[in-house]
């Protein structure tokens, strides 16, 4: 394969966009070569501006669950073009989406639109110090909430102690207040709790992190989360950005049956487009202004476009069986990846929640982020290239979930299979 086009576009952007990247996984760093400029996407695949056809496992990072330009998504948003792209007022359609969230994730009694899922997070965690009228927060070293100042926290700190600030131009103060935990530990949270009575207004969560590659929550975990929180009044935040309507369709907590106070929404529910919101119980939520005193807002927010793909998406989604179908897929890839590496003789783990997937080059199970930390990321580097120059395009980065979506057929996967064992013949 030949990238000409993309590296001319790359050094082109690199003039006029810091990194020549607006998000900056995109730059492929991690994996030591350059960014693909995407010109198009139709079903399971993706278009380079080289002309280059790839089996897209990315999928925007989650959202496009039923594959790039469904038709029927397509046809929702191009007929809501034609009564206006914006209006800052209230329109029908939010109030559907919103409706349609109730109905799917039984925890949400009230739902509030924003514009992204790192949008959604801070709403949530300011109305949480707002109900519960404390500063502090918990969250967990490796998950990811957005780049909001006071969750820019380095993941590498001790679970017991005060995180320094992630990203230069942050404040400590800023994150001083922020608590960081060892997920899948939940000793380190009650002893954070422990240390500071009576000071926690929330602890958030990636019930299923896909920011440190794909880890699982162990059996309990998030059930004591739960627990600890009803006793000690903290509000108890599940970020499910990526999984909601992801894994399931009522979410991550539907499927295990853990109910949180708040939950944190993106990506799926707009069906491409930029969307988030967060909602949970109606006592917490009518603390939101204009009801309530803690002020959050938005000029675009319920944009009556993502609004329409959003409510298109999980139509389509509610049809029966569509878990089931992509769940079953990506069982398929994790296990035949297990196996072709176990022939190999190269260690794997590997974790599949519906439509989510992700491995590690590790001979130990991978718990939580100081353990992806100690995972084989060169060898990653040299399956990704590889895969990339057979047609298959993966997260371009060690610690990120792969996604599965209902337009990526048998064919799909039997050929992603191929491109697996040859690469892992040159590592």
């Amino acid at each position: 394969m030949q990238f000409n086009r993309s590296l001319q576009l790359f050094e082109r952007a690199q003039k006029s966009i810091p990194g020549g990247v607006n998000s900056p996984v995109r730059a492929f760093k991690s994996v030591d070569t350059h960014p693909l400029f995407i010109e198009k996407g139709k079903g399971s695949k993706i278009y380079d501006i080289d002309g280059n056809e790839f089996i897209d496992y990315v999928g925007s990072w989650g959202p496009l669950i039923l594959g790039h330009c469904h038709e029927k998504i397509i046809s929702a948003v191009e007929n809501a073009l034609h009564s206006g792209t914006s209006f800052g007022a209230p329109t029908e359609g939010e109030i559907q989406l919103a409706e349609m969230v109730k109905e799917a994730v039984p925890s949400i009694e009230m739902l509030r639109l924003v514009n992204s899922g790192g949008e959604a997070t801070m709403g949530a965690i300011r109305v949480a110090r707002g109900f519960t009228g404390r500063d502090k927060i918990i969250k967990f070293e490796g998950c990811y909430h957005g780049s909001i100042d006071s969750l820019l926290v380095q993941a590498g700190s001790g679970a017991t102690t005060l995180g320094k600030p992630d990203s230069e131009g942050v404040p400590q103060a800023f994150v001083d207040l922020t608590l960081l935990a060892r997920f899948n530990d939940f000793d380190s949270v009650s002893e954070l709790v422990d240390l500071h009575p009576q000071e926690i207004a929330a602890i958030i969560v990636e019930p299923v992190p896909g920011n440190m590659g794909m880890i699982l929550p162990e059996h309990g975990f998030l059930q004591n989360l739960r627990s600890l929180c009803d006793r000690e009044g903290i509000v108890l935040i599940f970020d499910e950005v990526m999984s909601g309507f992801r894994v399931d369709y009522g979410g991550v907590q539907a499927l295990l049956n853990v109910q949180p106070d708040m939950t944190t929404f993106g990506k799926v529910i707009g069906g491409g487009f930029p969307v988030g919101g967060y909602g949970g119980r109606q006592d917490i939520m009518l603390q939101v202004a204009p009801v309530g005193p803690v002020y959050q807002a938005g000029t675009l927010s319920g944009n009556p476009i993502a609004v329409t793909a959003g409510i298109a998406t999980l139509e389509l989604l509610k049809e029966k069986g569509v878990y089931d179908e992509i769940s079953q897929k990506s069982s398929w890839l994790v296990n035949e990846t297990k196996s072709l590496c176990e022939k190999a003789g190269i260690p794997i783990q590997g974790n599949q929640m519906g439509g989510m997937f992700g491995f590690f080059f590790s001979e130990t199970p991978v718990r939580d982020y100081q353990d992806a930390l100690k995972t084989d990321v060169n060898r990653f580097k040299k399956f990704f290239n590889q895969m990339l120059r057979q047609g298959i395009y993966i997260a371009p980065s060690a610690f990120e979930t792969f996604f599965v979506s209902t337009a990526h057929t048998d064919e799909d996967l039997e050929k992603t299979a191929a491109a697996i064992k040859q690469a892992l013949a040159h590592l």
